[in-house]
């Protein structure tokens, strides 16, 4: 019978120099992948909002010429109706890359935490957070102090095509109502009523995907009771 072939001779202790090489890589790497992922979701934005620009301005335009009769009421749907279609797309990729900048977050933390288990001296240089919960990934995005959730929530990318789109869904409404010939005031009443919905719709989807992710997620290196922020 043919002699079994030996197990590969394995050092079970790897030197804390690979150990910390490995990590760096693994570091740089999600350095480059959320780089990445931040640089093609504000040229989508930029493209969105350039389209919105354009599109208002064609219907102003041609308003003007038309004196805002005859077939102008289909042509405002029409382009209404694509740039709503390309918001609502950006909005869904904003909303992911938004959570996909979070994972990031939560796992540079983690690397930092393993940086401190090799060389726990290291722990006093390090600003952003070593610990990968809810806590760490709010100190990581903002080093100096407390910042309130109402405050990173509203200045964030989500919320600006949020009430962009919220807006144009208004104006949608509005017109499409107008052009089947309703008169004042069921209009513009149905045009805040599809805005309302659209944004309260938008905010319970991305809630629902926030508390979600926090549901499923375990951290390796949660925060001490007396680090974590309020």
């Amino acid at each position: 019978m043919p002699e079994e072939a030996e197990a590969p001779d394995t050092d079970p202790e790897i030197p804390p120099s690979v150990r910390a090489q490995l990590l760096a890589t693994e570091h740089w790497s999600l350095l480059a992948s959320r780089s990445t992922t931040q640089s093609e979701v504000l040229t989508r934005i930029s493209i969105f909002l350039t389209l919105t620009s354009a599109g208002l301005v064609s219907l102003a335009l041609l308003g003007q010429v038309t004196r805002f009769e005859g077939d102008f009421p289909v042509f405002a749907l029409t382009v209404l109706g694509f740039v709503i279609l390309v918001g609502i797309l950006t909005q869904v990729r904003v909303t992911n890359v938004g959570m996909e900048d979070l994972q990031y977050v939560l796992a540079m933390n983690r690397l930092r935490g393993a940086y401190v288990d090799l060389d726990p001296q290291v722990a006093k240089y390090l600003m952003a957070s070593r610990f990968d919960d809810f806590h760490g990934s709010r100190d990581t995005y903002y080093y100096l102090g407390k910042r309130g959730s109402a405050s990173v929530l509203g200045g964030s990318s989500m919320i600006l095509i949020m009430a962009v789109n919220t807006a144009l869904v208004g104006i949608f409404g509005t017109n499409l109502v107008g052009a089947l010939g309703a008169v004042t005031p069921w209009p513009p009443v149905v045009g805040i009523t599809a805005a309302f919905t659209y944004c309260a719709i938008s905010f319970w989807l991305g809630a629902k995907a926030y508390v979600g992710l926090w549901k499923t997620y375990q951290p390796l290196f949660p925060s001490p009771e007396g680090e974590r922020s309020g």
